[in-house]
Parts: C-alpha cells; structure tokens; sequence
C-alpha cells in the first residue's frame, strides 16, 4: 500500500494502483459472471438481450457457459491475490472489529437527521460488515461452482443429492450477490459517501473530506516531510560574519600593541 497525504493538492492516496488494478478485476469479471450465470436461463431471447449489439452470444447456452468458467477463473484468481496481498502485508482495515453494528446503525440514523456520525477509520463500519458478507458468499459460490463444473465435466453421474444442493445453494447465493452487488452501487452514491468514488478510479480522496469523516485513518499516516528551506547566499554570509569572532590585537614583550597592528586595523 502507498498511503500517503498530498497536503499542496489536498488530496490523500488511499489505494495504490495493485489495489486498484485487483478491485477492478474482481469487479468487472464478477459483473461478467452474473451476466453470464443469466444468460444460461432462457431470458435473453425471451427479452430481446440478443438484439444488443455485442451480445448476440447471450442466448447460446454453451457459449454463455463457456464465458462463465472463463469469467470464475479470473475471479477467483483475482479473489486469492486479494487475499494474499493484503495478508502479507498484515492489513486488517477491513475485518470486522467489536461495535460495528451499532456503530453502522449510528451512521444509518445519522442520514435521516438522527445524530451525528462517529469519526472512522479508513473503512466505514458498514464497509467492514459488508466485506465479511461478501467473503461468506462469494465462497458460497465458489464451492458450489466447482461441485457444479466437476459434475459437468468428470462426473455426469455425480450424487443427484448432491448436485441438487450444489445447485440450489449456487442459486440461492447468486441472488445474494445480485444484491450485495447494487446495495455497493448504491451506496457509493449516498450523498455522504460520494466523494469516495474518486478513489475508485484514481486511488486518492480529498483531504479535507478525509479530515473531516475519517480522522482516525490520518491519524495513522505519516506527515509529508518537507525539504529543508534554501537560504539566500546574502543571508548565509551576513551570518557568517556577524558570529565571527573578533580580530586579535598583538602585543610586544612590554605590553604595548605590536608594531604593525594599529595600522592594519585602521585599514581595515
């Protein structure tokens, strides 16, 4: 990570670009994977989605599911690279921590006028819950995805038992993620949350809206250091000369200034 506050352009980094390009992968390929995982039920010549330029494939059964395994390798690829990348790096910002509900709810009352929102870290309380529900899912899909692909490819006889939890529960959880999937949608276009889809694309927010919701993150952020001011070379010398310390006066064996003395100094 590469957090890091920009103070000039009043911005602060809040994701370096591996973060960025790792959320984008899981996004994309996972939007590309509900796509898909609909375009196997027979809806889109039902609703004229092969009419849609480019999507002309969406109503092949086999390709549209051929395009889901390609579309799960990335994510999931995508998903243990997340998991990996932020576990050596020993960042828990988005594990759930004690009184993220309540605090969730605070936030929730604090959009109708109800209170005054609690300062936050780098991730909303919400954000922390959201996250662990989302993992829960998402492995969820990904167990039943492979039950599902095994039975497809090596083993058409597999317990019909089994294949029928597999897919019930595949079902079951494609449509909580359908719903985790616009309740982050919409919920990065909450007023109060808006300037954060800056950071969604660029990796930075403003510091000024950091400084006000989310004190306790830059709290833990290192200062910017600033280079050390260049003097003026007048300046430099003037002081030079000022703390220099005063000529000496010579004196001869009979205590009287040395001959020569006087004179050099009235020259000077």
């Amino acid at each position: 990570m590469s957090e890091q506050i920009l103070t000039e352009k009043n911005r602060v980094v809040r994701h370096g670009w591996i973060e960025l390009a790792g959320h984008w992968t899981i996004a994309l390929s996972g939007l590309l994977l509900l796509l898909s995982g609909m375009f196997e039920l027979p809806m889109a010549a039902r609703y004229k989605i092969t009419a849609i330029p480019g999507f002309g494939w969406s109503g092949d059964f086999i390709i549209s599911l051929y395009v889901h395994y390609v579309a799960s390798v990335v994510f999931i690829a995508a998903a243990f690279f997340h998991l990996a990348y932020h576990g050596l790096l020993r960042d828990q910002g988005l594990l759930p921590r004690k009184g993220d509900l309540k605090a969730s709810i605070d936030v929730v009352k604090s959009f109708f006028g109800f209170g005054e929102e609690p300062p936050f870290d780098k991730y909303l309380p919400e954000q922390r819950l959201a996250y662990l529900g989302t993992a829960v899912i998402i492995g969820v899909l990904v167990l039943t995805g492979l039950i599902k692909t095994y039975k497809n490819v090596y083993a058409p006889d597999l317990s019909h038992a089994v294949v029928f939890w597999a897919t019930t529960l595949h079902n079951l959880f494609f449509v909580l993620f359908i719903l985790v999937f616009v309740g982050h949608i919409g919920a990065i276009l909450l007023k109060p949350n808006r300037p954060m889809v800056r950071g969604i694309f660029t990796g930075k927010v403003r510091l000024d809206y950091a400084q006000h919701r989310h004190p306790l993150w830059l709290s833990g952020i290192e200062p910017p250091t600033r280079p050390p001011e260049k003097r003026p070379e007048a300046d430099i010398l003037a002081t030079a000369t000022v703390s220099a310390p005063p000529a000496e006066v010579g004196v001869d064996a009979a205590g009287d200034p040395a001959e020569g003395t006087i004179e050099t100094a009235k020259e000077k």
